[in-house]
């Protein structure tokens, strides 16, 4: 077996934090919501221009998850490729959402931390671009 790359990343929670969730990506990420197949769950499947990457799954009312907390996690944060750092800056100075910025002079990158509404770490990673 090979892996070829990351094909997508799954967030579980109760219908009213996943529409949380899903809006803090379309609307503080920019990706869109698309077509997903009729799984027995409801969810969203949000894309990146073609690529649904991230995948959101409502629990029912029985999950542990539906209490807000299945206990601790190990999973971090995902990361993204990213470009057009200056209008992500502004979107998340519109949004009100938290972040910390960090430089990494020897990749010529600069990063961008945050949260999502669920608690998952989100780093933007912009290539060749600085801050104003």
């Amino acid at each position: 077996m090979n892996i070829a790359g990351l094909s997508h990343f799954n967030i579980t929670a109760p219908r009213e934090l996943l529409e949380r969730v899903r809006d803090f990506y379309v609307e503080v990420l920019g990706l869109a919501v698309g077509e997903r197949p009729n799984f027995m769950r409801e969810g969203f499947w949000l894309y990146a221009g073609p690529e649904p990457i991230v995948h959101l799954t409502a629990c029912g009312a029985d999950d542990p998850r539906a209490g807000g907390g299945h206990g601790p996690s190990f999973f971090d944060h995902v990361a993204f490729n990213c470009s057009g750092l200056p209008s992500a800056l502004e979107r998340l100075r519109r949004s009100g959402v938290p972040y910390e910025l960090a430089e990494v002079p020897s990749m010529g990158q600069v990063q961008i931390f945050l949260r999502d509404p669920a608690g998952v770490g989100v780093e933007l990673n912009f290539v060749g671009e600085r801050p104003a």
